[in-house]
C-alpha cells in the first residue's frame, strides 16, 4: 500500500490537485495559437486572446511562457516539429534498398504529400505556417525557426531523392542539387495556391513532376 499517497488523498478528500504535464500544456496552448492565427491572423494572437481560446486564465499562460514573443516562437517551432515528425515516419521505407519500386513510388508521393495542404488539417497548418513565414521577414527570432524548417525540409527531400537514385529509380543524368530545389519550389508553390487548387490537382501535379525524374521501366 502506498501510505503517503493515501494520506495525501485523505487530506485533500475530493480536491486532489491535478498534476499537469508542463510540456503537454505548452503544446495545448500552442494549438490555441494556431486556431487564433487561422481564424483572425497572427497580429491577433495576443496572450489574452490565446488564453481565452485555450480556456485558461492569462496568468496560466504566463506561467508556461515568459511573454508573447516566447509563446509565438514556441508555437512556430511546435508546428515545424509536428511536420518533421510526420515526414520522418516515411523515411525508413524510402531509404531501404529492399523496398520494391512500386512501393517506393507510393511512399515518395505520401512523403511529399505531407508538405501539401491536401486535408483539412494540413490546409490549416499551411495557413498558419505562411503567417509565421511572413512575420519572420521582420522578426529575427521567427527567422531562425523559418530557416531551420527550410533547411530541414530540403534535407529530407534531398535524402528521398538520393535514396531513389541509389536504388536505380532516377534518370542517369539527374542533378540532385537542382532537383532538390526544383521539387521544393514546386511544393512551396502548390502550398501557396491551396485556396485555388484542389487536392486532386495538387496530387496530379506532384505525380507528373516525379514521373519526369524516374528511370523508365
Amino acid at each position: 500500500m502506498n501510505v503517503p499517497n493515501k494520506i495525501a488523498r485523505s487530506c485533500y478528500k475530493d480536491n486532489v490537485p491535478k498534476i499537469v504535464d508542463p510540456e503537454a500544456r505548452r503544446l495545448e496552448i500552442a494549438e490555441a495559437v494556431f486556431r487564433v492565427i487561422q481564424r483572425d491572423g497572427l497580429a491577433q494572437a495576443s496572450l489574452r486572446s490565446v488564453a481565452e481560446e485555450a480556456g485558461l486564465a492569462i496568468g496560466s499562460v504566463r506561467h508556461y511562457f515568459g511573454g508573447h514573443d516566447e509563446l509565438i516562437v514556441f508555437a512556430m517551432r511546435a508546428l515545424g516539429d509536428r511536420l518533421e515528425a510526420r515526414l520522418a515516419g516515411h523515411i525508413p521505407v524510402l531509404l531501404d534498398p529492399a523496398t520494391p519500386r512500386s512501393r517506393r513510388q507510393e511512399a515518395t508521393e505520401a512523403f511529399l504529400g505531407e508538405l501539401l495542404p491536401l486535408t483539412e488539417q494540413t490546409r490549416a497548418e499551411a495557413d498558419v505556417w505562411l503567417a509565421f513565414s511572413a512575420a519572420a521577414k521582420n522578426r529575427p527570432d521567427l527567422a531562425e525557426e523559418a530557416k531551420r524548417m527550410y533547411e530541414g525540409v530540403r534535407f529530407l527531400v534531398r535524402r528521398v531523392l538520393e535514396g531513389a537514385n541509389e536504388a536505380g529509380g532516377l534518370l542517369a543524368d539527374v542533378d540532385l542539387n537542382v532537383e532538390t530545389e526544383r521539387l521544393a519550389a514546386l511544393l512551396d508553390g502548390l502550398a501557396v495556391s491551396a485556396g485555388r487548387t484542389s487536392p486532386e490537382l495538387m496530387r496530379t501535379v506532384l505525380r507528373r513532376h516525379l514521373e519526369t525524374l524516374r528511370r523508365p521501366g
